[in-house]
């Protein structure tokens, strides 16, 4: 069974053409400025290079069109036509409280993903397209949604909900939803299975440390708490996101730069983070990293202040699990950077960890990064998101 994983941005769309038999990556690549001048596809066979080139896509149509090219070339594709292509796997950003697991797409749910539009409007639109254009080529291919709230459904109240008056609840669904489930799902998961031991007995933090960050509660197996909320840009200081601050200072700057609230929260997403901690010198963690150790105050204020609100996330989810036995750093800063799990993990000595520093020098491999010793596990455990969506959409659409 060939399953395409498909996860649409508001300018790009990337995919992977999946065999489930092996769980083995056909092909993978990304559509990159769709809508805009000189937007390409990168597009790589299994075992063969990456072949980039430059076309026009004035739209995400076009995109998936020039996907289904290259799929089915005879020189870098495949497979030999849409045929053997069984299901398509969407990844949605937001799912609301409509959607605790996966569903296949009808008309009914594709109703009530666009009533979320509101609650992502940066992303579950683009989704959408992504949705509409798959329909349009093969509108008789299944499909299935994969949202990224949907693992965290399962916190309690008293996790979801906000100190504002109930009625914003009650009628406007603003409460904690939580990102990055589907990441936080498959890794946790992996890391039980690693450890040989049952995921519904264990108490595990996941660090999903990549340009965008969030950590998560897994407590005997489900979603407790975690850090994004109502928006992906609460929680943990990211690559260009503010994470935690205080409400006020939305008016405060506001008032003080003459910018609407709407440009302030652009502000904190697109201009903040590591990145506005380093007086913009960038996002990426090795230019940080870099800087830092040849003297950079501001890189080195950014790396720390960033590995500081990690520990205390990983303190708080402790404290709410009232314990824990396992601690995952997964993508792309969790899964490379060493320097990053050796700083967050100064703080944490009070709960038994001490990392052995010669593994955790190890990048992006499933470890055990911890000693012998170690009261609690750490852990390195690759995130594969595509594949998590993949395995969903087997689940509904098999045959």
């Amino acid at each position: 069974m060939n399953i395409l994983v498909i996860n649409c941005g508001s300018s790009s769309l990337k995919y992977q053409l999946i065999d489930m038999e092996k769980e083995t990556v056909l092909a993978k690549g990304i559509c990159e400025r769709i809508g805009i001048d000189e937007s390409s596809i990168s597009h790589e066979p299994a075992g063969k290079s990456k072949i980039t080139t430059k076309v026009d896509m004035p739209d995400h149509t076009a995109a998936v069109k020039y996907v289904i090219a290259n799929l089915t070339d005879a020189s870098v594709g495949v497979v030999t036509s849409l045929d053997e292509i069984d299901a398509i796997g969407h990844r949605i950003v937001h799912g609301g409280e409509e959607f605790a697991n996966s569903v296949i797409l009808d008309d009914t749910v594709i109703a009530a993903i666009e009533k979320c539009n509101d609650l992502a409007p940066l992303h579950n639109p683009a989704n959408m397209i992504g949705i509409n254009s798959c329909k349009e080529i093969m509108p008789n291919v299944p499909m299935v949604a994969v949202f990224d709230t949907a693992f965290h459904q399962t916190m309690p109240r008293k996790a979801y909900l906000y100190g504002l008056p109930y009625e914003y609840y009650d009628k406007y669904k603003v409460r904690r939803y939580g990102f990055h489930g589907t990441s936080h799902d498959f890794v946790s998961n992996r890391a039980a299975k690693i450890l040989g031991k049952d995921r519904a007995d264990l108490k595990i933090i996941v660090c999903h440390l990549g340009n965008g960050a969030s950590v998560t509660a897994v407590k005997n197996g489900i979603s407790v708490d975690t850090s994004m909320g109502f928006t992906p840009l609460e929680g943990l200081i990211m690559g260009t996101r503010s994470g935690d601050i205080d409400p006020a200072i939305i008016g405060y700057i506001s008032e003080k730069k003459g910018l609407s609230a709407e440009e302030v929260i652009d502000v904190c997403n697109k201009e903040s983070g590591v990145l506005g901690l380093s007086g913009g010198l960038s996002s990426d963690f090795r230019d940080l990293t870099t800087a830092a150790l040849e003297g950079d105050t501001k890189a080195a204020d950014a790396l720390e202040t960033y590995c500081y609100r990690v520990a205390k996330y990983i303190g708080s989810y402790a404290a709410s699990m009232n314990g824990v036995d396992v601690i995952v750093y997964t993508a792309g800063i969790g899964e490379n950077n060493a320097k990053v799990r050796e700083m967050v993990g100064q703080y944490l000595g009070y709960l038994g960890t001490e990392l052995d520093l010669e593994k955790n020098a190890i990048r992006g491999e499933e470890i055990i990064i911890s000693t012998e010793e170690s009261r609690v596990i750490t852990m390195v455990v690759p995130t594969n998101e595509e594949l998590a969506i993949a395995r969903e959409t087997k689940r509904l659409t098999g045959k």
